[in-house]
This record gives C-alpha cells, structure tokens and sequence, in this order.
C-alpha cells in the first residue's frame, strides 16, 4: 500500500517521540534543588510548545475528503508475524492527537507553582505520558496501539501516586488495577484476531470478515478494557478516587485525554470490526449508557467535593457519548465526537477551575466557599462560562454534541432519546448547584476576603480553551468537516454489514 504522508516528513513520529527528547534533557539536568526544578519546567513547557506546533501539520495539511488514513508512516518490525510499526490518522484519529498536545503545555503550565517537589521527575512524567497518548491515537497496528495503550498507565500510576492527595497510593492502585485487568482481555482479542488474520495491521483487520460467534467474545473482551476506560457504569468508581486525589493537572489529562481512550477504542475496533456483536449488543449499551447518565448525575448532587462532582458528571457525559457511537447514524456518531472533544475541553477547564480556589484555599469541600465574585470577577466569569458548557448551553462546545447525540437516538427510540436527555436537566441542576454555593453569596470566612483574582499564568492557562469551547459551540462545521468523511465511511460499513448479514438469514430461510 502506498504511503500517504502529504507533509513530506514523519510527522506522527515526531509529534509521538519528541516529548521524550524533552524527557531525556530534563534527566539530564544537573545542579542545585531550585535551578533543576525551574529548568525542568521550562525545557517541558518548551518542549510541549514545539510538539504542539508541529501537530498543527497535520490540521493544515489534513485532506477532509478523504475518508481512509493520511500522513501514514509503515516501518517493518516483525514481518514474519505481521507486525510492524504503522502510524496514520483518519478524520476520528487526528483530532484527538490534536487534543493532547494541546492539553499538555496547559497541564505543565498550571504546575507551575503548584508542584514543589520532585518537580524534575513530574515534568519528565508528562512527557511520557505525552508520547503514549498521541502513539495511542496515531498507531496503525494493534500491537502497538496496545503498548501505547498500556504505556498510558505508569506515567499517569505516578502522577497520582507520587504527586496526589493524602489517599493517593490507594487512588493510583485502583486505577492502575481495574485499567490493567481489563486490558489483559484485550489482548487475548488481539490474538485471537491475529491467529485469523495473520496479521496486527488494523487497516487490513478493519475489512477482515470474524465469524458471528467469535464477533461475540471479541466484544465483550474489548469491552473489559474498553468500558473501564471511558468509564461506564458500573466499572466506574476508580475515576472519582483518582481524580480526588490526582494533582489539578492529573485531572485535567485523565479528564481530557485519558477517558476517551475507551469511546475511541469503541470507535476504532468494536463498531467497524465486530459490527454484528456491536448491533446485537446495542440495546445493552444503551442501557449502560441511560443508567451512566441519570445514575452518576444523581450521585454527583449529593457530593459535597467540588473534584468528585465534576468527576461524576464526566461519568454522566461519557454516557451520552456512549449513546452517540452505538446508535450507528451519521448523527449519533458525529454528536459522539464533538461530546469526546467538547468534553475533553470543559471538564479539563473545570478540574482547572477547581485547582485556581485549592491552590489558594486548600479545600475543595463546596461548603467552605460564597461570594467569591466579589473578590475574583475574572474567575467568576470564567467558572460560568465552563459551567454553562458543561450544561450545554447553545453558543458553547457542550451544545453541539449532546444535541446530535439526541437526534441520533432519536432515530432509533423516542425513549432513548427522552432518558438521554434527562442527564442534560441533571447537569444543570448539579452544575448550577456548585456555582451558585462557590460564586454567589455573601464572604463569611476571613481567609476569602482576602482571597487574589487570576493571575497573568492563571488567564495563559484558560485562554486557550475559552477560545476552543466557544469556536467549537459557535462554528462546529470547521471541526466535523475534519471527521464528517471518515464518519460517513464507518456507518457506510457498519449498514453494509448489517444488509449482508439480513441477506444471508434470507437465502437460509429460502433453502428446503
């Protein structure tokens, strides 16, 4: 197959393998505790930049027309097994590499001040956790996808853990063990689909017909690994506990980047490869998805800890994504993407939102706040505009996709569509529970009548995705164009599969 690389260069390499020379740089780096510490920074911050700037190639020079991989690079690795290093990136893929070099220079930007110690070994641990995510999003062989999936682990097991709250080795533990246990299964699915095909290519796997009954344990077996990562429910409860006890950037890339893991995975491997298992268990999906939405947004407006209700409500939103990929319509699909990116915008702005108030109070127990406009209108303004995202107001990102998913269901069940709407109601009773106790009110404790507004580091952080959250809620197409033709090609293959499907039950059914 000939290769596609409009860019001339391998740019999937050097966005993937880039922030590992920062990595290396910052190992090297020697003398006294606070010289170490405050180069560390800047080679990360420098090196996240530069990654994202050559990301922007692919942006530019991405063909939205063209429905298969672009920009694909293929290196033989064990060719007698059918194994090599493949990378590319089609219309579902690029995007999210896109987002996590984005995300990262705001994650190294928002620790400025916030890690003291071990500054060296944090800032070398999100850049390796910067290569895994894009190789994940950018690999083309499913071997490789599952080291890069895999790899995602250690780096974010030692944010967590290192770097975490007082309950940190627990958090980083339960996370690290529901992801792993899950995966292993995965793998057992790649072998099995290896031994058929003889091959890892996931280009060649994505047109190989799997027999109905082995399309079944396929799918439960990525499902395991799939279902934890995103989370459903009910594998859902290491995400709270992580996310309580990660650093504020910790929550934002587990939030971010980190849970569409899974929705891609769906994407990428369950719907296209096994599209009998995946309509046979459609309802099912359906169901994990409708109780992730009204479930977890009840829970999240009993919570009493700012980070777990915004964890909760992730669960909830990654429910309506859910929803989205499994209704198998141009609609659910496209509104299941824009919910992925929306939400990996707003959550990781909420999460920052929420380490602005603890970096300065030290609390994020809801009750200790009030009246925080009187003393911070830029964070004031701020909060809102992310809470009215979250509940998807029109004119934001969170409109858009909640919008497309419901018209989506609407095609398959008029009542998947009212149950998938209940979670926006929830959403905003929650959302707008949390900021009317933090933001309005009247200042009774001391310590927040003294309390600063956004500093200039603070405003570079959030900048950027004020700017996504509303180009995103106000001009869509100029991302769905991106992944409209890849989109259109997915649900094309799942219909066609479906009516070959029909026609064979017919000629059985005909046969004396």
């Amino acid at each position: 197959m000939a290769d596609l690389n409009q860019a001339g260069f391998p740019v999937l390499s050097l966005v993937t393998f880039l922030p590992l020379l920062g990595a290396a740089a910052i190992a090297f780096l020697r003398g006294d505790e606070a010289a170490t510490a405050r180069n560390a920074r800047w080679i990360a911050l420098w090196t996240s930049l530069i990654v994202f700037a050559v990301s922007l190639v692919l942006w530019f020079d991405f063909d939205p027309a063209n429905s298969g991989f672009q920009f694909r690079e293929n290196v033989p690795w064990l060719p007698e097994f059918g194994v090599g290093y493949r990378m590319g990136v089609d219309g579902i893929s690029v995007l999210f590499v896109l987002l996590s070099t984005a995300l990262t220079p705001v994650c190294v930007l928002a620790s400025w001040d916030a890690i003291r110690s071990r500054v060296r070994e944090y800032m070398i641990a999100f850049l390796v956790l910067e290569t895994m995510m894009v190789g994940m999003f950018a690999a083309l062989d499913f071997l490789l996808f599952y080291v890069f999936f895999e790899g995602v682990l250690l780096p974010m097991y030692l944010i967590i853990g290192v770097w975490g709250g007082p309950r940190r080795v627990y958090a980083s533990l339960k996370f690290f063990l529901y992801t792993f246990a899950g995966s292993v299964l995965m793998l057992l699915a790649l072998l099995a689909m290896w031994h058929r095909a003889g091959t890892t290519d996931i280009q060649v796997l994505l047109h190989t017909p799997f027999p109905y009954a082995m399309q079944v344990w396929l799918f439960l077996a990525f499902l395991a690994s799939f279902a934890v990562k995103v989370p459903m429910w009910p594998v859902h409860t290491w995400l709270p506990d992580a996310h309580v006890e990660a650093p504020t950037a910790g929550s934002v890339i587990l939030a971010g980047v980190l849970l569409k893991m899974g929705a891609y995975g769906f994407i990428r491997f369950s719907v296209p490869m096994l599209p009998l298992a995946s309509a046979h268990f459609a309802p099912l999906m359906f169901a994990l998805g409708v109780v992730a939405v009204i479930y977890t947004s009840l829970v999240a407006l009993a919570q009493q800890d700012m980070k777990k209700l915004i964890a909760y409500s992730s669960v909830a939103h990654m429910g309506v994504v859910v929803i989205g990929i499994f209704t198998f319509n141009q609609q659910g699909v496209d509104g299941a993407l824009v919910q992925m990116l929306s939400h990996g915008i707003v959550s990781a702005a909420l999460f920052l939102c929420v380490g602005v108030v603890y970096d300065r109070i030290h609390t994020r127990e809801i009750s200790r706040y009030g009246g925080l406009a009187d003393r911070m209108p830029a964070y004031a303004l701020i909060f809102m505009l992310f809470t009215m995202a979250s509940i998807g107001l029109p004119g934001t990102s969170g409109f858009v996709g909640e919008f497309l998913v419901l018209v989506g269901a609407f095609q398959i069940s008029l009542w998947l569509a009212l149950l998938g709407s209940l979670g926006m109601v929830l959403g905003a009773a929650y959302m707008l529970y949390l900021y009317q106790r933090v933001i309005f009110g009247r200042i009774t404790r001391d310590d927040l009548r003294s309390i600063l507004d956004l500093t200039p580091r603070e405003v570079a952080v959030f900048a950027p995705l004020v700017v996504l959250t509303l180009w995103l809620g106000i001009y869509p197409s100029s991302f769905m164009r991106i992944f409209d033709a890849s989109t259109g090609a997915l649900v094309q293959q799942h219909q066609q599969a479906m009516l070959a499907q029909h026609s064979v039950k017919l000629a059985q059914g005909m046969q004396p």
